[in-house]
């Protein structure tokens, strides 16, 4: 008789952890379609559309028919993408461990220092962070771009990544610890989990970011839809200025539209 009792007893300590993460995931609140996953494509080929419509009618002189054609814009587009994509994959890789780190209890006091050192990061101007780090060893090029973004982009993913873990139940974290998980097992079966969501929104605002600040990367050679921009300026056409500009601003809004639509999907998921 001893034996089914338990039984009975053990099985709801093994899954106490897991259930109680399942009953707080449920408790949150689930989060509607955002409108901008719906008007921001709109905005951006709604307003293409206008932009080359006007192009159109204004007429591209030689010069501008040379930089403003599918060809050319399509190298400076995969420059553009190298760059945001590159950049983030940095800010992801250096922040999220860091944000990991400085939120475990014997860490915590690093965290107001670094927290506030990427927060100057980001307060700095981003062209000048670009202009000062071409003058370091690593020079011209992609990968000072590459770095000037990242450093730019690194307080949403990390913020998010500590307030996400701190967020998380601590009954649901002294439950795990208490059926025997170790503080590992516990950070990546409890808290990353319930923690996703909020750092993938961080994700999602560095992305945006870096596609804006990318276009600052043709002043050290790295290319880029800033490329077109730039030679359109100088060379004082505001039509091809007003076309290149245009690209980049629909770029920023279609990219906020696919990472909303992931961060969407991860919330759905989570709920």
């Amino acid at each position: 008789m001893s034996a089914p009792a338990f039984e009975t007893a053990e099985a709801p300590e093994e899954t106490g952890a897991g259930r109680a993460a399942d009953e707080q995931v449920a408790r949150q609140p689930r989060r509607k379609l955002d409108k901008r996953l719906i008007v921001n494509p709109l905005i951006a080929v709604l307003g293409l559309i206008g932009v080359f419509s006007y192009a159109a009618a204004q007429g591209l002189d030689a010069v501008e028919a040379s930089v403003i054609n599918p060809q050319a814009l399509g190298q400076r587009l995969w420059e553009h993408l190298v760059l945001t994509g590159l950049s983030t994959l940095v800010v992801i890789v250096i922040a999220i461990p860091a944000g990991i780190a400085i939120s475990r209890p014997a860490a915590r006091r690093f965290q107001r220092p670094v927290l506030a050192f990427t927060g100057f990061m980001q307060a700095l101007p981003a062209f000048g962070v670009i202009i000062l780090l071409a003058f370091s060893p690593l020079g011209l090029g992609l990968t000072t771009a590459v770095v000037a973004l990242a450093l730019a982009a690194l307080l949403p993913v990390l913020t998010n990544t500590v307030v996400g873990l701190q967020q998380v139940d601590r009954a649901l974290i002294e439950a795990a610890r208490g059926i025997g998980m170790s503080a590992r097992q516990t950070l990546l079966r409890v808290e990353l989990p319930l923690a996703t969501p909020v750092m993938v929104a961080g994700v999602r605002v560095a992305l945006v970011l870096n596609v804006g600040t990318a276009a600052l990367a043709t002043f050290i050679g790295a290319g880029g839809l800033g490329e077109p921009i730039k030679g359109m300026l100088e060379l004082g056409r505001p039509t091809g200025t007003l076309v290149a500009a245009a690209i980049v601003a629909a770029l920023a809004l279609i990219v906020d539209w696919l990472a909303g639509l992931a961060e969407y999907a991860v919330r759905r998921s989570a709920g």
